[in-house]
């Protein structure tokens, strides 16, 4: 255990901290697992929609970081893909 007053705060700052992280990737988590919905429904304009919804999300996640640039990238551009070739 800390003794040193800074590290007491420490501690609680970084369990604050572990906290928001832990609820912002929960929110990142379910915009994707509402867009993977859609997509498993075979609404386009849902899914559409969704990703709409969920694209700025998952950059916000990436900006406080909490994934990285590439990982949102990837799985917005999977995401895309998957629901413009929906259409075909």
């Amino acid at each position: 255990m800390a003794h040193h007053k800074s590290s007491l705060k420490r501690i609680r700052r970084t369990e604050r901290a572990t906290a928001v992280n832990r609820d912002r990737r929960g929110r990142i988590r379910s915009e994707i697992r509402n867009v993977e919905e859609a997509i498993t429904a075979g609404d386009q304009a849902a899914a559409q929609a969704a990703l709409k919804q969920a694209q700025p999300e998952i950059m916000r996640g990436v900006t406080r970081g909490i994934i990285k640039q590439n990982t949102a990238s990837r799985k917005v551009s999977r995401m895309a893909h998957r629901i413009k070739g929906m259409s075909a």
